[in-house]
This record gives C-alpha cells, structure tokens and sequence, in this order.
C-alpha cells in the first residue's frame, strides 16, 4: 500500500471520530472525492430532479471527472486535514 494509500484511509477514520460533523457542503465534496479515488469518473443516468440527495451526490461527483485516483486522494486529504484542524 502507498504512502498516499495509507494516509487516506487513515483520514477517512479520522472523520469519523469528529466530535462535530462537517456541514453537508464539506460532506459532499468528501463523498465526490472517495468516490473518484475510488471508483473514477461517474457513471450512468444523473437522478431525476426530484431525487434531491442522489442528484447532489451525482453533480459533486461529476465535478471530479477526469480527476485521477491519486489526484482527488490528495484532494480528500486536503479538505479532511482542514476539518480535522492540521
């Protein structure tokens, strides 16, 4: 496992121990961020309008399109260091 690797599963465990949640635009751009890490680009049909949360979800996401895995980890590291105060 990477160096890069390591450090974003530890941030990831490290969110969860927040005292206080992150407001849900940083909670937003975290989930598009593991999800282009881990997954890449999004996939398949955006949510209907309607559909309020998975849609947010979906567009977050998008904006990440073309982001690398290492690149949007970074990314995660950066906005998850800034909510754990380093």
């Amino acid at each position: 496992m990477s160096d890069l690797q390591a450090r974003f599963e530890q941030a990831q465990t490290d969110l969860k121990s927040l005292s206080e949640r992150p407001d849900n635009a940083v909670l937003l751009e975290l989930y598009a961020l593991y999800k282009q890490a881990t997954a890449g680009d999004v996939s398949g049909e955006r949510p209907g309008m309607m559909d309020f949360i998975n849609r947010a979800k979906y567009d977050a996401w998008e904006r990440y399109r073309g982001y690398s895995s290492e690149a949007a980890m970074e990314r995660y590291l950066e906005v998850a260091n800034a909510q754990l105060g380093r």
